[in-house]
């Protein structure tokens, strides 16, 4: 009862937040300024959303191609429709449950390819980490340019940064004593689960053993890219937001990145994020807010879209 009470929990949860960060994002406006919110969206330039959307859909073929460079060390080798449909797929499971999308690509691609879910696994554990550290070097450069904006932003959502890092020293600091209970045990239990853990690590080395460092390199560049370029462009999308300084899209592309770990895909969060973002910059809060809706629609949109075609397709391309 109480693990079905959990699973449901972490379902329902991070959904239930969302929906409540729509309530509470439309809730602030009055009639005039939601007016003014729909407007926004209403007109705003479709040339710019749509090479914004097409950014997108890049930096998803751009990673699938990337996983195959982290593959070939642990000698799988798929063919890359499976690897973009796969990740595709994980993207659109993320929206329903939260950090699930990784074990059901994993899973997926071990199922079509004939390997090693422990494999594909662990080379996407390698790929997160990776982009982790990108993410912190974004996060550390733009931090120094506009640390009283970030500060003035987590301060307005009653977040204590050092509290969050203690946090996650801690998890570390468990981690480390679990490993070593697992590393020393002899129980039959603990004995395949740190078979396990070191097929895991197999995918998680291939970072260090892969002939083509070059070009996974590129390809990350490449990601991230196309991350923060497809801000940057949609900002042409609004009149208000045309002038904005590169700072600002980098400000926002962090709330963003923040909101979308949150909730389930930034639901309801982002364009709040985006908002007080560009908000900081002297746009208006019925601006910031469309801005984050069209971003977020059009991003949300690909995901379903492809993600939904994954599913039926992977199946027919796969049937021998």
């Amino acid at each position: 009862m109480k693990k079905r009470l959990k699973k449901w929990i972490k379902l329902v949860g991070p959904m239930g937040l969302g929906i409540f960060f729509i309530w509470f994002s439309l809730s602030k406006f009055s009639s005039e300024e939601l007016e003014q919110l729909w407007l926004n969206i209403k007109n705003v330039d479709l040339q710019w959303v749509i090479l914004s959307f097409v950014m997108g859909l890049i930096s998803h073929l751009s990673r699938a191609y990337r996983w195959k460079y982290l593959l070939q060390p642990v000698d799988i080798f798929p063919k890359f429709y499976n690897s973009f449909f796969t990740l595709m797929m994980g993207y659109l499971t993320n929206l329903g449950i939260p950090r699930s999308g990784e074990v059901f690509r994993g899973a997926s691609l071990a199922s079509y390819e004939n390997v090693k879910f422990e494999k594909t696994f662990g080379t996407i554990i390698t790929e997160r980490i990776v982009d982790l550290v990108m993410l912190l070097a974004i996060v550390g450069l733009t931090s120094i340019s506009q640390s009283e904006k970030i500060f003035t932003f987590f301060k307005s959502q009653n977040i204590n940064p050092f509290f969050g890092g203690l946090i996650i020293i801690c998890l570390i600091l468990l981690l480390i004593i679990g490993f070593k209970i697992i590393k020393q045990s002899q129980l039959p239990f603990f004995l395949r689960l740190k078979h396990f853990i070191e097929e895991l690590f197999k995918g998680m080395k291939s970072v260090f053993t892969m002939k083509k460092k070059a070009y996974f390199i590129a390809h990350t560049f490449i990601i991230w890219g196309m991350y923060i370029g497809m801000i940057y462009v949609l900002q042409f999308a609004f009149p208000e937001t045309q002038a904005l300084a590169f700072q600002a899209t980098l400000v926002a592309f962090i709330f963003g990145a923040f909101a979308m770990s949150v909730t389930n895909g930034g639901i309801g969060l982002y364009p709040v994020a985006i908002g007080l973002a560009f908000n900081a910059f002297g746009v208006s809060s019925a601006t910031g807010e469309a801005f984050g809706w069209v971003m977020w629609g059009t991003q949300t949109g690909l995901v379903i879209l492809l993600g939904g075609l994954s599913f039926l397709i992977l199946p027919l391309l796969n049937r021998r």
